[in-house]
């Protein structure tokens, strides 16, 4: 299955489980943005970390995710991007 297609049917339950996890604004970048996605490629959602939140955190909610959903998730935060591509991932990242 596609990441945006698994994405699409599970959209507010992906919501939900962002709400129990020290993270905030769920944005889509990458391939499912893009509309590029296909078998195998991974989802990309970018979250803003809240004060005190770990890498554990941010594993576990991808974790979860991926348990959700059935695709390979990345969970990243602004300052995980590299640095060339950031300002454009963060311009054109959409929320969940």
């Amino acid at each position: 299955m596609r990441p945006s297609q698994a994405l699409q049917g599970k959209r507010d339950a992906v919501r939900a489980l962002v709400e129990h996890f020290p993270v905030g604004n769920p944005r889509v970048f990458g391939s499912v943005l893009h509309g590029t996605d296909q078998e195998g490629s991974d989802l990309d959602i970018l979250v803003d970390a809240m004060p005190g939140a770990t890498l554990f955190d941010i594993g576990g909610l991808q974790d979860a995710l991926e348990g959700l959903l059935g695709v390979s998730v990345d969970v990243l935060t602004p300052g995980d991007l590299p640095v060339k591509a950031r300002d454009v991932v963060l311009s054109e990242a959409v929320p969940v």
